[in-house]
């Protein structure tokens, strides 16, 4: 957008009060062919990379929510307490659905839908209304039309805007509605759902990756240090380790948590781990704290109305009380989860181990306790942390004030939304049942949505009668919705929608500098010696370019104009106009490195939501094997009277390293000049049931064989049991499933 940031002529008078308008005039001008430059092939290469960010989160999102409605069925099905029509319920969860393009029968629906869906988008307070209304059982499903359909365009300011409003709304209706100061956005209710989904937005896992992967990768390596606290587990383990090396043990068992405290082994064993925790969570605050430019302008601006509300609503609310509530935010809901579960987050490889996992926690909890009201009523222990909050709190809280400013968009919004109305292009790509859904929540909150009868939303409602029934996964498909509003006159004429702010002198400036910039970026040749504009616009008129033809015959024009206006003079050869013109192909240069590098930072992104996908996928398909192994046993077939039909699959083998490789085997006791001669053979000799046996080269009898069942895996996923031992080996469980399934479950 060349002239979006262009001034008016007249320098003592440069800045309009209504910036919006003054872009909108130049964002009009800019409306002719897309120039072809580099800058423009990399924006292109943005937008795309963009696009397909936020398709992916939207993917990820939906499995995210299949995987966790089937963790919280998947347990009755191992205690074998789930009746046939249940197992059906669950198994239609996992149906597969193309992504099929279609539409509906009925175009006349098609265009009312259409209509709804802009309203929606346009009027954010419709949905914040809704949200509040909504059970948790029904808010993941709005969550994903809202988040990644109605505003998925995660990177596209209008959209990014409007999201933005409608949670102004959500909030504002929370502070008003709030009986207790200490609960605000603390309780799990659907309000907190959307914050938290709000964070795992595409902007949201760029800045974790950038910011915590690092220092979350560095404190996982080391496997082995044990960072425990917790007097009692210490104890525990103390008396554990003596019993193992054959020491003599006379200290009590089943000892409380005061008792361990006072131990004087205890305590010399935990003072060392006290200062390293708080290293550590030092190191993690520092990185925190100097990554404020790049956290997402959303989550900043989320906070920036979080203190507006509470010093609104709450007048004698203390810093260290307004600050509590944005720290509430900020790092329960967004950092913190990530510290706690990096590999959800998609921030590490694998799995951590026992001992880093639980110093992650650690960290989580002590940095929460800085940037929230400490309470130490379940976790004593965590008393002698408190140094670290008091070393830190001035910080956290300067931090978190500083969070809070960011400019308001509201008057670039009113331009997007000018710009909107002008487009006739503006589509939603929406499945069937994201409409059907938000069709059927509108309807069963009308009269509170809206209760006049002559509010839009009643009235397109009312034209498109009942809501249809969910479709099945096979049958949902994926439309491309059109999006119109019927009550807005389409900006066609840009003149009409000035301001007295601003004169026809200032559009016509405005107007000029951004053709001539958009000459300048087509023929580059010419600014790469003292930019003539007169020269510009003549080499523009007479070139075989049929558009740059067009173009430089109009500026020539125009140049000419704005000197009988006495805004520019030829004498000093419209040294103002140069003046910008040139100002602004320095600000495209710069943008363009600021582009590239974005594109590369994106790319990285964008790689580890699809190798998350990918995960989410092979967790999907180790609950297809298994409801298909426990639905062939529920509907009464003797999978032993099959074995004429029910083959033995395998075996297939695969060599130490290459499981080590795929991050299957874990640890490994095999000494590493041997680990050539070792090999795996894998074979299923009935659905749902494998044998492992571990080989050396050269020797005929298998080392180790150990009978595997498919619902035992599942459980120990299910109990977050990450690991299963082999004796000589460890394996991941989640990594073992999939390799299951990819080489035995294909069907």
């Amino acid at each position: 957008m060349a002239a979006a940031k262009g001034l008016p002529f007249n320098m003592a008078d440069r800045t309009s009060k209504r910036y919006s308008v003054s872009a909108l005039y130049s964002m009009a001008a800019e409306q002719d062919e897309e120039v072809e430059d580099e800058l423009a092939r990399e924006q292109r290469s943005l937008r795309d990379l963009k696009s397909r960010i936020s398709s992916q989160s939207k993917r990820n999102f939906i499995l995210e929510r299949d995987v966790r409605y089937l963790d919280s069925r998947i347990a009755l099905l191992i205690q074998n307490r789930m009746a046939l029509h249940e197992q059906q319920e669950v198994a239609s969860h996992l149906e597969e659905s193309e992504h099929v393009e279609g539409g509906f029968p009925d175009d006349r629906k098609k265009q009312h839908y259409g209509n709804l869906f802009f309203l929606l988008q346009a009027e954010p307070r419709h949905i914040a209304h809704l949200t509040r209304l909504v059970t948790l059982s029904e808010i993941d499903t709005l969550l994903q039309t809202v988040m990644f359909t109605l505003y998925g365009n995660q990177y596209e300011s209008r959209e990014e805007h409007l999201l933005l409003t409608m949670f102004q709304g959500v909030l504002s209706a929370q502070f008003e509605t709030a009986t207790d100061f200490g609960s605000l956005l603390r309780a799990n209710t659907p309000v907190s759902r959307m914050m938290t989904t709000y964070t795992r937005r595409g902007p949201g896992q760029t800045y974790l990756k950038h910011v915590l992967s690092d220092s979350i990768n560095k404190l996982i390596e080391d496997r082995d240090t044990d960072l425990e606290i917790n007097p009692l587990k210490v104890y525990e383990r103390m008396v554990k380790d003596m019993e193992d090396r054959g020491e003599p043990c006379d200290l009590p068992r089943g000892v409380s948590g005061d008792m361990a405290a006072e131990n004087e082994d205890v305590q010399k064993i935990i003072a060392p781990r006290l200062d390293k925790l708080m290293d550590i969570a030092n190191s993690f605050l520092d990185t925190i704290l100097a990554s404020i430019g790049q956290v997402p302008y959303g989550i900043r601006w989320i906070c920036k109305q979080i203190r507006s509300l509470t010093k609104r609503r709450y007048p004698n609310a203390t810093e260290y009380s307004v600050c509590s509530l944005i720290g509430g935010f900020f790092f329960l809901r967004f950092i913190n989860p990530a510290i706690v579960t990096p590999n959800a987050y998609m921030l590490v490889d694998g799995t951590p181990e026992k001992n880093p996992r639980r110093t992650l926690t650690l960290m989580a909890k002590m940095l929460q306790n800085l940037a929230n009201k400490p309470s130490y009523s379940k976790e004593i222990y965590m008393i002698k942390l408190n140094p670290f909050v008091e070393d830190n709190k001035q910080r956290i809280n300067k931090f978190l004030n500083e969070l809070c400013e960011v400019g308001d968009f509201y008057e670039s919004l009113e331009m997007d939304q000018y710009m909107a109305l002008s487009k006739k292009d503006i589509s939603l790509s929406i499945t069937l049942n994201e409409v059907y859904n938000t069709h059927a929540l509108l309807e069963q909150h009308l009269d509170e949505l809206a209760p006049s009868e002559s509010e839009h939303l009643r009235i397109i409602l009312s034209e498109l009668g009942q809501a249809p029934v969910q479709v099945s996964r096979a049958e949902n498909k994926t439309i491309e919705l059109a999006l119109f509003s019927r009550w807005e006159t389409p900006i066609n004429d840009m003149n009409i929608i000035g301001d007295n702010n601003l004169s026809q002198n200032d559009i016509l400036f405005m107007e000029t500098k951004s053709i001539f910039v958009q000459l300048l970026r087509s023929m580059p040749q010419m600014a790469r010696k003292n930019i003539v504009l007169a020269a510009v616009a003549e080499a523009a008129a007479t070139s075989k370019d049929a558009t740059l033809v067009r173009k430089g015959i109009k500026v020539a024009d125009m140049l000419r104009e704005l000197e009988e206006l006495g805004v520019v003079n030829r004498m000093d050869n419209y040294k103002l106009l140069t003046e910008e013109v040139k100002q602004e192909l320095v600000h495209l240069g710069n943008l363009r490195d600021k582009v590239c590098r974005e594109i590369a930072s994106l790319e990285s992104v964008y790689k580890t939501i699809c190798d998350h996908n990918t995960y989410l996928r092979s967790q999907l398909d180790s609950y297809k094997a298994y409801l298909q192994n426990v639905r062939l046993q529920s509907s009464g077939l003797d999978l032993k009277k099959k074995s004429k039909s029910a083959r033995v699959t395998g075996p297939v083998k695969f060599t130490h390293m290459q499981l080590e490789k795929d991050g299957v085997i874990i640890e490994s006791n095999v000494p590493e000049n041997r680990r050539s001669n070792i090999y795996f053979n894998i074979m299923s000799p009935s659905t749902g049931t494998f044998v492992i046996s571990l080989h050396y080269k050269g020797r005929e009898k298998a080392i180790l064989e150990m009978d595997l069942k498919l619902d035992d895996l599942l459980e120990k996923q299910q109990d977050n049991v990450q690991l299963l031992d082999l004796e000589y080996v460890q394996l991941n469980v989640a990594r073992l499933l999939a390799l299951l399934n990819k080489t035995f479950m294909k069907n």
